[in-house]
């Protein structure tokens, strides 16, 4: 027989499950855009190279993340069964409307602002964290990353271009698979990225959770309890690259600039290494959508100029939903827990 339990923790559990397959169709664009974008890999092949992947960048790297989203932004004796639950719904909604309409997406602002949004209504928000730390990192880093990437693009591959050292030329043909398989080994350590820091959208509250529903010490076993928590949610990353990957991938690498081989290079290598930064120093939740698509831009500047890329409808598309699918989540979360509230359950 089933115990109750098990019965209170399996809503949670599926909503969090649901809620990786989503950030798995997010997450595909960024990982292998630059790599279908210059023509290096199947489609096929994506959701399996990247569901394995963002496993092992979870455990091996995931901790610090996981932690912040589970313990630091709302105090973990409040990660109540409803609470977790309107989080993971709340993020969830949000990003199945940015994927159904194509666009890669935040999966990270999204789950910030919904924990923001019951910490503010049950007046547990831990402000220097959220003000003082997070969201300077947002702002911060895709600067960086178009900046970087505008630099290299312009004094490294221009240059090396010019000489015919960048595949663009027919007597480079010998250097081909050797381009490849870098470009596939960066759409690798940026999918490795993915696991490192989104991950811990769904398994940190899962793992807050669940301390409290088994009244155990959330320090001793925070950690213990994230890790089996990641084993349930991580594979559901490729089963969403399955589902959502193909359309957003396409997006991203072919409709905004066409990219070579030593781009491609330089677009996952910037992306992925902020990326991980953030998690392996602060812990940081954060956007590499936009990480991503802010050295894609980088690049395509530096290539075609500013005004050229700009004009282009999918970067207009991609701002766009980058203000309102956060929003989504923070605004359903928020109300969703003043009709918890409103009806006895918190």
């Amino acid at each position: 027989m089933i115990s109750p339990m098990f019965n209170h923790l399996l809503i949670p559990f599926i909503m969090a499950m649901f809620l990786a397959i989503t950030m798995g169709g997010s997450g595909t664009g960024p990982a292998f855009s630059a790599a279908y974008g210059s023509n290096v890999i199947r489609k096929s092949i994506i959701p399996g190279l990247f569901g394995i992947m963002v496993f092992l960048g979870a455990i091996i790297a995931g901790k610090g993340t996981a932690t912040t989203v589970g313990k630091d932004i709302l105090p973990p004796e409040m990660m109540s069964f409803t609470i977790v639950s309107i989080i993971l719904f709340s993020v969830s909604v949000s990003l199945l409307i940015a994927n159904l309409a194509g666009i890669p997406q935040s999966t990270s602002q999204a789950t910030v602002l919904s924990v923001v949004a019951p910490a503010i209504y049950l007046n547990g928000l831990n402000t220097s964290k959220l003000f003082l730390e997070i969201m300077p990192v947002w702002f911060i880093l895709p600067i960086i990353s178009f900046f970087l990437s505008f630099l290299l693009g312009k004094y490294i591959y221009r240059p090396l271009r010019k000489r015919g050292l960048t595949m663009s030329r027919s007597q480079n043909a010998n250097m081909k698979p050797i381009w490849n398989g870098l470009i596939i080994l960066m759409s690798l350590y940026v999918a490795f990225s993915i696991g490192a820091n989104n991950v811990a959208n769904a398994a940190g509250p899962i793992a807050s959770m669940t301390s409290n529903e088994l009244n155990v010490s959330i320090d001793d076993n925070f950690i213990l309890i994230m890790i089996l928590s990641t084993l349930v949610v991580a594979p559901c990353f490729a089963i969403g690259s399955s589902i959502f990957g193909h359309k957003i991938v396409k997006n991203t690498g072919k409709e905004i600039v066409l990219f070579g081989k030593f781009e491609a290079v330089i677009i996952a290598f910037v992306s992925a290494s902020l990326l991980l930064l953030a998690s392996i120093t602060k812990g940081i939740p954060s956007s590499l959508v936009q990480l991503n698509v802010a050295s894609i831009l980088g690049i395509g500047v530096a290539k075609l100029g500013a005004r050229n890329i700009f004009r282009k409808t999918e970067v207009r598309k991609f701002f766009l939903m980058w203000v309102i699918a956060p929003l989504i989540a923070f605004l359903l979360s928020l109300l969703l827990t003043f009709l918890a509230d409103k009806f006895g359950y918190l």
